[in-house]
């Protein structure tokens, strides 16, 4: 191997802060230019413990059938355990040098936008445009990661989407219908505060991710969650402008203030916690101490067998209701969508290798296999036709959500905005603004970030 290939693992591992896992030995090649070295590197996100499904199916399942194809290849695995918000500043970090860029880096597709603007992503429209399996991806899901330019810098290999996970039993013993359908906010306060009277102390009757700790899961599963469920987003595509200022931002602070004035959702010291989903979903949920959640429908991997908690009961226990809109206006349901997916850094230095890797690991019946370990939902169209996906708890649910699903504004100011609302959840949440507070300092702080020219009001 390469001294300058050896630099670069130790400089990635340095910067990551992770465990490499070789699959096999080098070949002893010492080429660095693009296509003459036989090693490819891959970082991707750990979460740690025993979620390692992603981990899983790349050493068991894609690595091995690779070397069959590629006898000479090497594949290393480099994952950075760590949160979300830990991860991209640590994946930032190793895409500004060529000592430190891996070859494949994983992508929330909120970040390729803010990535590929700086500059850290290779274009793969020469890549795509000669590959068949790219008609066979949901146009929708596609558009996650076409950066502003209009360039593709990724392939997606999961999205998802996210509604209102309820225990059966404790909806039962309070007196609520099953199944659970509500068809406005007020409907989830309702039901909330109907847990809340009958166990009074030892049950969170509603858990929403609602600090700076749990990062993006705060903007994205709580704070867009509810936005998108009233007539104003957070971005007006027409215009190219933030709306800094709509009654649909100022009630989604106040329906968030409301869970926490009325003590309807857990301690701060759970929620504030930037394990805070593992809480409600690992542990909470499994022992009947929640009765809502609103989150995504990765958590059936939580509960799966070989999962983080497996729950034997859980798809008898748990049902999962879409998200209503505020007043159940037209078309009655929201959701938001996202996912992740494979990028090749502008700094690779094996940037053909790493495109056969993605290529293939992005098949049909890889990316079957991938899902039935992770339990995301498949950006393939044709996977999401598969018998096998299908019958997948809850999957079917969850996938025809995917027509309501609105995306975050593919811009690279997101990733800013984003840690703002974070920021102003939790000081509504924590009491240290009201909710007409946090909509004054929104408009404000977004307009400092974006420019006066490129926000407008409602």
């Amino acid at each position: 191997m390469g001294i300058g290939r050896l630099k670069k693992l130790a400089a990635a591992s340095l910067v990551a802060g992770c465990m490499l896992i070789s699959t096999a030995c080098s070949d002893g090649s010492s080429g660095t230019s693009d296509g003459n070295d036989k090693v490819i590197s891959i970082t991707f996100r750990s979460s740690g413990g025993t979620n390692t499904g992603l981990t899983d199916w790349l050493k068991q399942d894609i690595i091995p059938q690779f070397k069959k194809k590629h006898p000479d290849a090497e594949v290393k695995l480099t994952p950075i355990q760590a949160s979300e918000g830990n991860y991209f500043a640590k994946v930032a970090l190793m895409l500004k040098s060529k000592n430190t860029a891996p070859d494949i880096v994983t992508e929330d597709t909120f970040m390729i936008n803010s990535d590929a603007s700086a500059g850290y992503l290779e274009p793969l429209d020469n890549k795509v445009k000669g590959w068949s399996d790219w008609d066979k991806f949901n146009e929708k899901i596609k558009q996650g990661v076409i950066a502003q330019n209009g360039k593709v810098y990724g392939v997606p290999y999961n999205t998802d989407s996210r509604g209102l996970w309820y225990n059966k039993d404790l909806f039962k013993k309070a007196g609520l219908p099953i199944p659970w359908e509500p068809k406005n906010w007020e409907d989830i306060l309702q039901a909330a505060k109907t847990i809340k009277e009958k166990f009074p102390k030892d049950v969170v009757p509603l858990w929403m991710n609602s600090g700076k700790a749990t990062g993006e899961a705060t903007s994205m599963q709580t704070f867009e969650m509810l936005l998108y469920g009233t007539k104003d987003p957070l971005y007006d595509k027409k215009s190219k402008k933030w709306i800094v200022k709509s009654d649909g931002l100022l009630d989604t602070f106040k329906f968030i203030d409301k869970v926490y004035e009325q003590k309807l959702g857990p301690s701060l010291s759970k929620v504030l916690n930037g394990q805070g989903g593992q809480i409600a979903y690992q542990q909470l949920m499994p022992k009947g101490k929640l009765a809502i959640g609103l989150d995504g429908i990765w958590q059936t991997g939580t509960w799966r067998k070989g999962g983080p908690a497996p729950w034997p009961e859980a798809f008898n226990v748990v049902g999962f209701a879409p998200m209503p809109t505020q007043h159940g206006e037209a078309p009655g349901k929201t959701t938001m969508s996202g996912g992740w997916a494979w990028s090749i850094p502008k700094k690779s230095d094996n940037k053909k290798l790493a495109w056969e890797f993605i290529e293939f690991a992005s098949s049909k019946e890889n990316n079957l296999k991938q899902l039935l370990k992770e339990r995301s939902l498949t950006p393939r169209e044709d996977v999401a036709k598969d018998p096998e996906y299908k019958k997948i708890p809850m999957f079917k649910e969850a996938t025809e959500l995917l027509k309501y699903a609105h995306f975050r504004p593919a811009v690279d100011k997101y990733p800013s905005v984003s840690t703002q609302i974070q920021s102003l959840v939790e000081g509504v949440v924590t009491g240290k603004l009201s909710p007409e507070q946090a909509a004054k300092q929104y408009q404000k702080n977004v307009t400092r970030i974006v420019g006066k020219d490129n926000v407008t009001t409602r």
